[in-house]
């Protein structure tokens, strides 16, 4: 059965869940990468859980290089941790 369309896939753990459960990353025009806490930012976006084990995951199996068919920085996703275990607090 298909999920309706606000649902959305952690790059981490590949669990489906409605978009406002997750993290979105947003590629910016110029590469860089950026958390959108609002879900509003321009640009491609992939999803992620709010915890550091699909964080950890998303960095394994380079869930981010795979979503945005390009290199993403190995740093990113060690920032990316960091962010998700400060909001998990």
């Amino acid at each position: 059965m298909a999920q309706p369309n606000w649902y959305r896939i952690c790059v981490g753990c590949g669990q489906a869940r409605h978009k406002k459960e997750l993290l979105r990353i947003v590629r910016c025009q110029d590469n860089h990468l950026e958390i959108d806490f609002e879900q509003k930012m321009p640009g491609r976006g992939a999803y992620i859980c709010p915890n550091p084990e699909c964080a950890k995951l998303a960095k394994t199996k380079r869930g981010f290089n795979r979503s945005y068919h390009t290199e993403v920085d190995r740093t990113f996703y060690d920032q990316l941790i960091q962010q998700v275990k400060k909001i998990e607090h």
